[in-house]
């Protein structure tokens, strides 16, 4: 009978039944078996992924206005102080000695070691009374020379001159030649600069004629230090146009080509003669 039941009862099933068990309650019983049976539960169904591409979020750029040329322009001059400006805050200053001996220090201070340095001091006692800003150039050279009438009258030598007058340019040396009349009286002056002036000409001219001043430029007057063709031994003075401005209100010691041939006339034996105190050293 129990046979007969079970065929029964899975001929009546519909078809895709039998390939599948049957889940029945968790506490119901059939009436032969007599065991439990536990549900199992149906397999999820997996979730179809879609054929389309997600969508990246895109990145934003904020672009920063760019700077005009004339803003640019603009900026680097309020930065920039011009002389002008600095000397419009403050009066200005005579030079003193010891402006002479800072810039000295600072232009060897890099290739230098202190006790040459310290050899670089000069005495105070070879500089002379520096211009107050108040003395015509005549006026000055006769403050810092009252014996000059006595020195020119003694002196009748060749390739020397008893004072050296330094200057910026050959235009500001022409000037100083002009506004000196008064001091030098009839007495040679010589012009020690580049400008339309060969230096073997001016080695020729120093080897004939005898020359009481000689007023030039730093680096011609060097060359022809070492051309032979100038000789410092008797050399009493040497005057530089110290305060006296350019166009663009620059001094002598403020233009970096200026300043650099100073200092090397200033080695060739200028400042072991102001060491020796045979040369004197004045600041206009």
């Amino acid at each position: 009978m129990a046979d007969d039941l079970g065929d029964e009862r899975w001929e009546n099933q519909p078809a895709g039944a039998a390939s599948s068990p049957e889940l029945l309650p968790a506490n119901s019983s059939d009436g032969d078996g007599g065991g439990e049976t536990k549900m199992t539960p149906q397999e999820t169904a997996s979730v179809p992924t879609s054929s389309k591409k997600t969508e990246q979020p895109k990145e934003c750029f904020l672009i920063q206005p760019k700077e005009t040329k004339e803003g640019a322009t603009k900026t680097r001059k309020r930065k920039k102080e011009k002389i002008t400006d600095a000397l419009a805050k403050s009066e200005p200053k005579p030079g003193t000695p010891e402006d002479l001996q800072m810039l000295t220090n600072n232009y060897y201070s890099s290739n230098r070691s202190v006790i040459e340095l310290e050899e670089l001091n000069l005495p105070d006692s070879c500089f002379l009374k520096a211009n107050d800003l108040t003395h015509s150039f005549s006026s000055y050279l006769k403050e810092i020379c009252p014996k000059w009438v006595k020195l020119r009258k003694n002196h009748n030598e060749e390739k020397l001159v008893l004072m050296l007058i330094i200057c910026s340019s050959a235009v500001r040396a022409l000037e100083l030649i002009r506004s000196m009349t008064a001091f030098r009286g009839d007495r040679k002056v010589i012009k020690l600069f580049a400008k339309h002036i060969k230096v073997q000409e001016q080695v020729k001219l120093l080897e004939k004629c005898v020359a009481h001043l000689g007023v030039g430029t730093p680096g011609r007057i060097k060359e022809l230090i070492k051309q032979g063709g100038l000789n410092l031994d008797p050399l009493k003075f040497v005057v530089f146009d110290w305060n006296w401005r350019d166009q663009k209100l620059r001094r002598m010691m403020d233009i970096p080509e200026v300043r650099k041939e100073v200092f090397e006339l200033l080695e060739l034996g200028v400042l072991s003669l102001c060491k020796s105190e045979s040369l004197k050293l004045g600041l206009f």
